[in-house]
């Protein structure tokens, strides 16, 4: 496809795919090489570090912060986007997202999982309440994060063995 796609270019139908290669590079960092190859090509250059507690030096976000910035960023971007296209004039906007995690010691590890994702959206616009209401209904479909934290996900681990490829279950 076309490096440079815009809304009236778009396929009808896609395959976006995001590949990301990380180092480890200091205590606790990560360096990160991202690169979106379908259905266009961008490069970006990210890190993720921890505090003090898993050891690290705190020299760039842990990994949940890019997280929880990624789905308020993603949220963000598809109600600016779809604002021009459905006609809605945003004079501001804020988006104040909460997200929690249960968290249990056990033994030397702890194990985790997902407990509430909250996202309280404040626009300020002259238009009417239900044009920002599609808005907002809109921009969740569009969503790619929301829209994969919204439904039962498969990942697949491997570990890499002198035999091959080892799936780690």
């Amino acid at each position: 496809m076309a490096d440079h796609i815009t809304p009236e270019t778009a396929p009808d139908r896609a395959v976006v795919q995001f590949n990301c290669t990380g180092r480890a590079t200091g205590k606790m960092r990560n360096d990160l090489d991202v690169r979106m190859i379908r259905p266009m090509e961008e490069h970006f250059t990210l890190a993720t570090d921890e505090g003090p507690f898993h050891g690290g030096d705190a020299t760039a976000p842990p990994p949940l912060a890019l997280f929880v910035g990624g789905l308020t960023g993603c949220i963000m971007t598809q109600i600016r986007a779809f604002a021009k296209r459905l006609d809605v004039t945003l004079n501001d906007l804020t988006v104040e997202t909460q997200v929690e995690w249960d968290w249990a010691k056990e033994g030397k590890v702890y194990e985790t999982g997902p407990r509430s994702f909250h996202l309280d959206i404040l626009i300020d616009s002259d238009d009417p309440q239900e044009a920002q209401i599609a808005l907002v209904q809109a921009a969740k479909k569009g969503c790619f994060i929301e829209q994969t934290l919204g439904q039962a996900n498969t990942i697949t681990h491997r570990l890499k063995t002198p035999d091959g490829w080892k799936p780690v279950d």
